[in-house]
C-alpha cells in the first residue's frame, strides 16, 4: 500500500453513509479511517459497521459522525508488529491503525498482509528440480558423490566459462579450501573486501591468517582500486604482502576487474573471486566468478539459485580443483584402506542437493531477469523520493540485482532508514540494512583497514579497526582489544620496558603498541591505555597530534596518532621521557 492508497482510506467525520460506501467499494480494503477536523483518528469504519447502519435504516445522507461506534484500537509507529497481531486476536479485528504522537493516522496493519509475507530473497523451485531429486532417490545415489554431482560441476563450469568445478557444502567452505589451495598459512596476510558478509572472511581466521580490509568505491559498491593500491604499498613497506586477495562481488554485481586485477598482478598476488552473490552477472560480457585464480559461488537458501545449502569452487587450473575435491572428502589418500596424510574436511555436496542445483541452473537466466524487473519496480515507484541513491550499474557491467539496494542520503538518513524498515515490516515485507562492514565488526577488532578516500594521517597507513565506528573512520583508528587483555598478556615492544611502549633509538612495535601512550615517571612506572588517556585529556583529535595536553597533569597522551619516531622534545613535559621515543607505530614496524 503506497501513500496515495493509504490516504484514500481516510475520510472526514462529515462524510455521508453513501460517500463512505462508494469509497469502500473503490478502495476494496473493507476498512476506512474516520478523521476529526484536526486530522486525528476518531474511529474506524468497517464494512460490517456500514451493513449494520443500513439494517438499522440509517439514511444514506446521514453523516458518519452520527453512527454508533467506539474508540479505535491503535498502535504507535515505534511498537512492534507482534503487538498489532496480539491486538487483532484480542479484539477480534483484522486491522490496527498506526498513529503518530498527535493521534493522526500514518499507516494501517492488516491481518491479510501479515499472513502473506514478502521475503527478502526466497527460493523458487520448479518441476526440473523434482525430476532430478526423484532420479537420485530412485537410483539410490544419496551420498556426497554421484552422477548429479558430476553433472552439476560440468554444467556450472560451462555456464561460467571456466575449465573445472568442485561442488561443495557451502560458499564459505569453498573460500576456505580456496585459501588453502593458494597457500595461506598461519600468520599470513589476506586482503578482503570490507563491505561483505562475514562468510567471506571467516575462512581467513580458519587458516590462522590476518585479514586486512579494503573499502568499497561508490561506482560499483565493490572493492576500491585506490584503497587496494595504498594497501599494497603499505604491505610492501612493512614486508607483509598478502598471500591472496579475496575480491567480493556484492549484491549481484561484479567488481571493476579491469582496475583491480592489474594491481594484484603487479605484486604477484593471486585473486580469490568471491562470487557467492553474483552468479549470473557479467563484466564486459564475461561471467562473474571467472576472473580470479579461483572463483567461488554459493547456493544458500537465499541466493538467486539454491541447493538449500551448497557452494562451488571453480578454476581453470585442473590441479587445484582435483586437490579441492581431495581436501573436501577428508583428504583420503588413494589406498585400498582409509589412509590420511593431511588434514581434510567434510565439504562435499550430496547427490540429492546437486540434483536440485541442476534444475535451478536451467532457469538461472529467468531468475536474473525477474530480479532485475523487481529492482525496476522499486526504482520507479520511489523515483520521486528525495535523497535516495540506488546501487549503480556501471557501463559494461550487468548486475543480477540479487537484492534491491539503495542508499539514503542527508543528515537524517539513519532515522529515515529506520522509519522505512519499520514501515515495510508493518506490511510484512522483509528489508534489512546492507552488510555492516567487516572492519567495524567486534570479531575483527585490531585488523587494518584502508578507506577509499585518503584520511589525514601518515600517507599509506591503515586505519586500525576499533569497536566504535566513529573512531575507526574519523580518528586515525585504535588498536582495539588491549582493553580486553590483562597487562601481562599484552605483548611487549622490542627494545622497550616490557609494557607495550616503544622506546629506544631502534624499536619494533608490537601488535598492541598503538593502543598505548607514555606516562612520566620512568620506563617501568607505567603505560596508560587510550581509555585512561581519554579520561585524562581533552579528547581525541581528528588529525595527527603531537600530544594531547592533559587536564590532569602529569599524564600525557603523546603522539598516539602518527606512527613516526621523534625526540622527546616533541612531547610536552618531555623531561620525564627517555632520550628517544617511538611514536605509536603501526604494527609490525621493522624499525623506527
Amino acid at each position: 500500500m503506497n501513500e496515495q492508497q493509504f490516504r484514500a482510506l481516510c475520510i472526514p467525520a462529515t462524510c455521508t453513509v453513501r460517500e463512505a460506501l462508494d469509497t469502500m467499494e473503490r478502495t476494496a480494503k473493507n476498512i476506512l479511517l474516520v478523521l476529526d477536523s484536526k486530522g486525528r483518528l476518531r474511529r474506524t469504519l468497517s464494512d460490517g459497521d456500514l451493513r449494520r447502519a443500513m439494517l438499522a435504516h440509517a439514511p444514506e445522507s446521514a453523516f458518519i459522525a452520527t453512527l454508533p461506534g467506539q474508540a479505535p484500537v491503535t498502535m504507535t509507529e515505534q511498537e512492534p508488529v507482534a503487538l498489532a497481531l496480539a491486538l487483532m486476536d484480542k479484539h477480534l479485528i483484522d486491522h490496527v491503525p498506526v498513529v503518530d504522537a498527535a493521534g493522526r493516522p500514518v499507516d494501517i496493519v492488516m491481518r491479510r498482509e501479515l499472513s502473506q509475507r514478502i521475503w527478502l530473497s526466497s527460493p523458487h523451485l520448479g518441476e526440473e528440480e523434482t525430476a532430478f531429486v526423484e532420479d537420485a532417490f530412485r537410483t539410490n545415489w544419496i551420498a556426497p558423490l554421484g552422477p548429479h554431482v558430476d553433472g552439476f560441476e560440468r554444467e556450472l563450469a560451462a555456464y561460467a566459462g571456466v575449465g573445472h568445478a568442485a561442488a561443495l557444502s557451502s560458499g564459505t567452505a569453498a573460500i576456505h579450501l580456496g585459501l588453502l589451495l593458494l597457500g595461506v598459512q598461519p600468520g599470513d596476510t589476506v586482503f578482503c573486501s570490507s563491505l561483505t558478509f562475514v562468510g567471506s572472511c571467516n575462512p581467513i581466521l580458519y587458516c590462522g591468517a590476518r585479514p586486512v580490509f579494503i573499502d568499497s568505491e561508490p561506482g560499483s559498491w565493490n572493492m576500491s582500486p585506490q584503497a587496494l593500491e595504498r594497501a599494497f604499498e603499505w604491505a610492501r613497506r612493512e614486508n607483509r604482502l598478502p598471500r591472496c586477495v579475496i575480491l567480493v562481488n556484492l549484491y549481484g554485481q561484479s567488481a571493476d576487474m579491469d582496475a583491480l586485477l592489474p594491481i594484484c598482478e603487479r605484486y604477484g598476488v593471486p585473486v580469490l573471486e568471491d562470487a557467492a552473490e553474483s552468479l549470473g552477472a557479467t563484466y564486459k560480457g564475461r561471467a562473474s566468478g571467472s576472473f580470479g585464480r579461483i572463483g567461488i559461488y554459493s547456493f544458500n537458501g537465499n541466493k538467486i539459485i539454491t541447493t538449500s545449502g551448497g557452494g562451488m569452487l571453480v578454476s581453470d587450473d585442473p590441479d587445484l580443483v582435483v586437490r579441492a575435491r581431495k581436501l573436501a572428502t577428508q583428504a583420503r589418500e588413494p589406498a585400498p584402506h582409509y589412509e590420511h596424510a593431511e588434514v581434510g574436511f567434510n565439504y562435499r555436496m550430496s547427490n540429492v542437493l546437486a540434483g536440485i542445483g541442476r534444475g535451478q541452473l536451467k532457469v538461472l537466466d529467468q531468475r536474473v531477469e525477474r530480479r532485475r524487473q523487481v529492482f525496476e519496480i522499486y526504482r520507479q515507484a520511489l523515483s520521486e523520493v528525495g535523497e535516495v541513491q540506488w546501487m549503480p550499474e556501471p557501463v559494461g557491467m550487468r548486475s543480477t540485482r540479487w537484492l534491491t539496494c539503495m542508499l539514503m542520503q542527508g543528515a537524517d538518513a539513519a532515522q529515515r532508514r529506520d522509519h522505512v524498515l519499520r514501515s515495510l515490516e508493518r506490511h510484512s515485507i522483509e528489508a534489512r540494512p546492507v552488510w555492516k562492514p567487516m572492519h567495524l565488526q567486534p570479531l575483527f577488532r585490531g585488523a587494518e583497514y584502508f578507506p577509499h578516500a585518503e584520511r589525514r594521517r601518515r600517507v599509506g597507513a591503515p586505519v586500525r579497526c576499533g569497536p566504535v565506528p566513529a573512531f575507526g573512520l574519523q580518528h586515525g583508528g585504535r588498536t582495539a582489544g588491549s582493553r580486553d587483555r590483562p597487562p601481562a598478556a599484552r605483548p611487549a615492544a622490542r627494545g622497550g620496558p616490557g609494557c607495550g611502549c616503544c622506546l629506544g633509538a631502534r624499536c619494533r612495535s608490537s601488535r598492541w603498541t598503538s593502543h598505548w601512550a607514555w606516562r612520566p615517571g620512568g620506563p617501568r612506572s607505567g603505560c596508560a591505555s587510550t581509555s585512561t588517556c581519554r579520561r585524562s585529556s581533552r579528547g581525541w583529535r581528528s588529525s595527527p597530534a603531537r600530544g594531547a595536553r592533559s587536564a590532569r597533569p602529569p599524564a600525557w597522551c603523546c603522539g598516539a596518532w602518527t606512527g613516526r619516531c621523534g625526540p622527546t622534545s616533541a612531547c610536552p613535559n618531555s623531561a620525564s621521557l627517555p632520550a628517544a621515543w617511538c611514536w605509536a607505530a603501526w604494527s609490525p614496524r621493522r624499525s623506527c
